[in-house]
């Protein structure tokens, strides 16, 4: 009986265990089915995405074949460059306007025989390599460190910007001589005909002399406007030289003093400077610039109006405002007042204001004009104050 006992129990156990092993095969194969579906699932994504690398590849490689064409037929030369500074590959262009090929050389190499010019940022070559003038162009390649260097050849440009510049000096040169030979046709007529009547016969001794200091008169005033004419075009200034402002105030005060006085003008100069202020300058140029400025503000104001010069620093700077109690612009642009010839006055020359700016970009200065908010016009030049009176200033 104990013998059969443990035999049943050894049957329930090995029923068991097999029942326990079918368990764990069925969950084996289960899993296995899973396995099989992903890896079904991931076959088909790999098969998706080496689809789209071929697609990719197909349309790189299309890509860099219309690339490599577009380089071959761009007429700009295109050179590309190593990290460090090597020539990599260049289209033929770049050949041709190079003069041949330079693939592993360094670039600093072959720009080493060109011109730098410092008027447009241009290159020109040597005539070994042609002569031609190119402009360059850079374009960083941060994936390899290197760089793409664009050739454009301006040659023709360069060759055509010259050839305008030049037209347009003879275009100006032309249209200077036109107002010049209109300036000179009136004061040369009237001399003309001073002159004429001294042929009369039976003229009076008084009348005679009259004629004469007419024709003198007219004669001067060709002398001037000749002599301003060749002011403009030379320059006034010469040596430069540190001028002390207030004498300089002091001595175009004691030329224009007279003539208001003479015109019943009043003459109110104001000077709101430190002591030991200077200018570099041209002692001459200068005052006559300024004293141009004065007497033109007379011109154009009433009798017993008033002619202002405000002197003053500002920001380095000394400013000389000229103020008078004209009609004031009347709508001109300020910036057409100081063009050669162009004058509102009956018998102006135009060249007084022209020379006051030229004289002042010269001394590194400005010159601006408008009109006053309480009428009238005024003009104010400011020129670079000396470093070391504007210590004095500071202190």
């Amino acid at each position: 009986m104990a013998k059969t006992a443990s035999n049943l129990k050894d049957q329930e156990m090995l029923e068991a265990a097999f029942e326990q092993f079918n368990t764990v095969s069925s969950q084996l194969i289960e899993a296995y089915r899973q396995l099989e579906v992903q890896v079904n699932v991931l076959n088909a994504q790999l098969d998706e995405a080496n689809n789209q690398l071929r697609k990719q590849r197909d349309e790189n490689a299309e890509l860099a074949e219309r690339l490599g064409m577009l380089l071959e037929a761009l007429p700009a030369g295109v050179v590309q460059l190593s990290a460090n500074g090597l020539v990599v590959a260049e289209n033929p262009a770049a050949q041709l306007l190079l003069q041949g090929e330079h693939a592993g050389q360094a670039w600093d190499a072959v720009m080493a025989g060109w011109t730098s010019s410092e008027m447009d940022g241009t290159y020109t070559l040597p005539a070994q390599q042609g002569a031609c003038r190119l402009a360059l162009q850079y374009q960083d390649l941060p994936a390899s460190g290197g760089r793409i260097v664009l050739l454009h050849d301006v040659s023709r440009l360069h060759h055509l910007t010259v050839e305008l510049a030049h037209q347009q000096k003879l275009a100006a040169m032309g249209g200077m001589a036109a107002s010049l030979a209109h300036q000179l046709r009136t004061p040369l007529a009237t001399a003309m005909l001073y002159t004429a009547n001294l042929k009369q016969e039976g003229l009076r001794p008084e009348d005679r002399a009259r004629f004469v200091d007419k024709s003198l008169a007219r004669m001067k005033a060709l002398e001037g406007l000749i002599q301003n004419m060749l002011g403009f075009v030379r320059g006034q200034t010469s040596a430069l030289e540190p001028l002390d402002v207030a004498a300089l105030v002091e001595d175009v005060s004691g030329i224009l003093i007279p003539q208001c006085h003479e015109r019943g003008m009043i003459w109110d100069c104001n000077i709101q400077l430190p002591s030991a202020i200077t200018v570099m300058g041209d002692r001459k140029a200068l005052q006559g610039a300024l004293v141009n400025l004065l007497e033109n503000a007379m011109q154009f104001s009433p009798e017993g109006g008033r002619i202002g010069l405000l002197v003053y620093l500002q920001e380095g700077k000394v400013c000389f405002r000229v103020e008078d109690d004209g009609t004031g612009l009347n709508g001109i642009d300020p910036a057409r007042l100081f063009e050669p010839f162009f004058t509102t006055r009956t018998g102006g020359t135009g060249l007084g204001l022209s020379i006051v700016k030229k004289v002042a970009e010269e001394l590194s200065g400005v010159i601006v004009g408008g009109d006053r908010l309480v009428g009238g016009a005024y003009f104010e030049l400011s020129l670079p104050c000396c470093e070391s009176s504007t210590g004095l200033a500071d202190a």
